[in-house]
């Protein structure tokens, strides 16, 4: 049978390497959503071999009601909703004092309401099946802090406490909730530091090097499949070792 995964945020970061390493297992199939369509999410709505496994929508995490039309399109399309991984998240690096208050409530809406109001409408979909994974991609900035994450770091705390709460509402439905938290990665958001800090990091990180999505992709499948039925309230730290 196949298995219907959710991915929030497709379009950039994990989001194009998770979908392709989740198609390539034919017993999958994956609907995804960002704000606006790019090259990568053209290419696999064209992909012969997986356009048929692929449904994709421009939807705005932040507008509840198109969150919910698109978890329903995506069921009648796909036929179930299996799986959900909430990816889709903004980091806006600034000391609190300069920070613009859109900004914060940006991150707010994004990262925490976006992801619950995503989360509701999928696990209403896995209550009658009594089976179903949902994997949050937080971030090392929940647990330990960082100059001028302030506000992202709430964030990803916040999800990180909501995954361990769901945990034990849905565990005895079949359903686990995880959270992955990947340190510094080859990412947008790095691509912003200078050498020097890029180096600084490298140096700090006992596996000498920035992750990559190719480091979390993995666990987030294992995560998703039948075998992590037993792992449930986690939150799953993939970040070189710089946190130990």
């Amino acid at each position: 049978m196949t298995k219907v995964a959710v991915v929030s945020g497709g379009s950039r970061g994990f989001g194009p390497v998770l979908i392709r390493a989740l198609l390539e297992d034919p017993d999958w199939a994956v609907a995804c959503f960002s704000r606006s369509v790019t090259p990568e999410i053209q290419e696999l709505r064209d992909a012969p071999a997986t356009s048929d496994r692929f449904y994709f929508e421009a939807v705005d995490i932040t507008d509840s009601g198109a969150v919910k039309r698109f978890v329903a399109a995506a069921r009648e399309h796909l036929g179930s909703i299996d799986v959900l991984i909430n990816n889709a998240g903004v980091a806006l690096d600034r000391v609190l004092a300069l920070q613009d208050e859109a900004d914060i409530r940006q991150m707010l809406e994004v990262n925490l309401m976006g992801t619950v109001s995503l989360t509701k409408a999928c696990v209403r979909e896995m209550l009658a099946r009594r089976w179903g994974r949902i994997v949050t991609i937080t971030s090392i900035a929940g647990q330990s802090g960082y100059r001028g994450l302030s506000t992202y770091s709430m964030t990803k705390a916040g999800l990180d406490g909501f995954t361990r709460s769901l945990a034990r509402e849905l565990g005895d439905r079949g359903i686990t909730v995880n959270s992955v938290a990947p340190g510094f990665m080859e990412t947008a958001m790095t691509d912003g530091f200078s050498e020097e800090q890029r180096q600084q990091i490298i140096r700090r990180t006992p596996i000498g090097r920035l992750g990559t999505a190719g480091d979390v992709v993995p666990l987030i499948r294992f995560l998703c499949s039948d075998a992590a039925g037993y792992i449930t309230g986690q939150t799953i730290v993939v970040d070189g070792g710089i946190s130990a």
